[in-house]
């Protein structure tokens, strides 16, 4: 059994790698990246800075609405040892993505030091990442009917949102009833975490001097955010960049042209070195059994 584990966790990096180098060798062949690297070279560095603040400022929120749904389940964690949890969960999932993954990490090591059913925490950490998708999506579909201004079905979508909600809530009601009383406040801090990001985006756009078609960069920023939640690549890498290749391209005609994807990189880099924080934790368990 362990050999098959093995086998199957060098597959998923193997594959994710190949993927991962099939999108940024797809891209390099349109866009110079010498050229991209020199656009975030010459970046405005207080801007820069806020979208780091704004960046890290998402992660303590969505760590808030993961520990809403652990006390659903009675897993009694303080805030500050679930930010530790949630950080070295961070840091597997984008330098050690082939083998354990930061969610399942989470689980395991939850039910090892505190003996909570895996079931149970695999439902909790599924849900919330349910809820951050949640949140792309309603943005996201918002700054598509800015974007298209009531064509191409946007005003159609606008208006199913509130069907969406209530279609999400009685499946949580149904298939997760444990889960019923955080299901609202989750949701919002999935919406509230998503906002931060996007206003990172903006942060990142200003940094580069990006004064023009940002609304279509922020809908970009969102379609990418929700394609690099596919297990496909490493950390998103290469699939965001497509799809503001792709994006930039068929939305703006712009082709071979690096200040589009030049955003998908940095905010990249900024995910890089705050995940990046959650190696120490690796070293010294973020858990504590209890006396």
């Amino acid at each position: 059994m362990p050999a098959k584990e093995s086998v199957k966790s060098f597959l998923k990096l193997f594959i994710k790698i190949a993927v991962t180098a099939a999108c940024l060798w797809y891209v390099s062949r349109r866009i110079d990246w010498i050229k991209s690297f020199e656009i975030i070279q010459n970046s405005n560095w207080l801007w820069l800075f806020a979208a780091i603040i704004l960046f890290t400022a998402s992660k303590i929120v969505s760590s808030f609405r993961l520990n809403i749904y652990f006390k659903n389940i009675n897993v009694q964690l303080s805030q500050t040892q679930n930010l530790k949890l949630y950080w070295l969960g961070m840091f597997y999932n984008l330098f050690l993505p082939g083998g354990i993954g930061g969610d399942a990490y989470k689980v395991i090591l939850l039910n090892r030091t505190y003996e909570y059913p895996a079931k149970q925490l695999t439902a909790a950490v599924l849900l919330d990442r349910i809820s951050g998708v949640a949140g792309l999506g309603i943005l996201a579909v918002v700054y598509y009917y800015f974007v298209f201004s009531s064509a191409n079905y946007s005003l159609l979508l606008l208006c199913l949102l509130p069907v969406g909600f209530l279609v999400y809530y009685f499946f949580v009601r149904k298939i997760f009833p444990s889960f019923t009383s955080g299901f609202w406040p989750a949701l919002w801090l999935g919406l509230f975490v998503q906002a931060l990001q996007v206003l990172c985006a903006y942060a990142i756009m200003m940094a580069l001097h990006i004064d023009e078609h940002q609304t279509i960069y922020i809908l970009l920023f969102l379609l990418s955010s929700i394609v690099a939640i596919l297990p496909l690549t490493i950390g998103g890498l290469g699939a965001r960049e497509v799809v503001f290749l792709w994006g930039s391209n068929t939305l703006l005609h712009i082709t071979n042209d690096p200040t589009p994807v030049s955003i998908s990189i940095s905010f990249y880099l900024i995910t890089l070195v705050i995940s990046f924080i959650g190696v120490y934790w690796v070293y010294k368990s973020p858990l504590q059994k209890n006396g």
